[in-house]
């Protein structure tokens, strides 16, 4: 039993395409080489990868930070107000004054 063209490769010799040219094998196509593409490139070890680091640094650490500011503010402020409001409850309580309301109920 013989593969089947695909199984071969798809090469084989056999004209393939649609004007049965052959397109070349994987990864060469064939046909005319492509004009007015240029490509640039730069060694790693000439580039500078800390280039504008401090800059996106500043301003990711303030498009993160108003995106969640409404999540862990309201609470801490409440919070904050709810133990000030427990504090000073607690010193008149325990003061002669706060004492003298409540009976001195010890």
């Amino acid at each position: 039993m013989r593969p089947t063209q695909s199984l071969n490769g798809g090469g084989g010799g056999a004209p393939i395409g649609r004007f049965n040219k052959f397109l070349g094998g994987w990864g060469g196509f064939g046909g005319m080489k492509q004009k007015g593409i240029i490509t640039y490139g730069l060694s790693p070890n000439r580039q500078n990868p800390f280039a504008g680091a401090a800059h996106d640094a500043v301003f990711n650490t303030w498009r993160r930070f108003s995106a969640q500011v409404f999540y862990w503010a309201p609470p801490m402020i409440a919070g904050y107000y709810l133990m000030d409001w427990a504090v000073h409850r607690n010193e008149y309580l325990n003061s002669k004054a706060g004492r003298a309301e409540m009976g001195d109920e010890e």
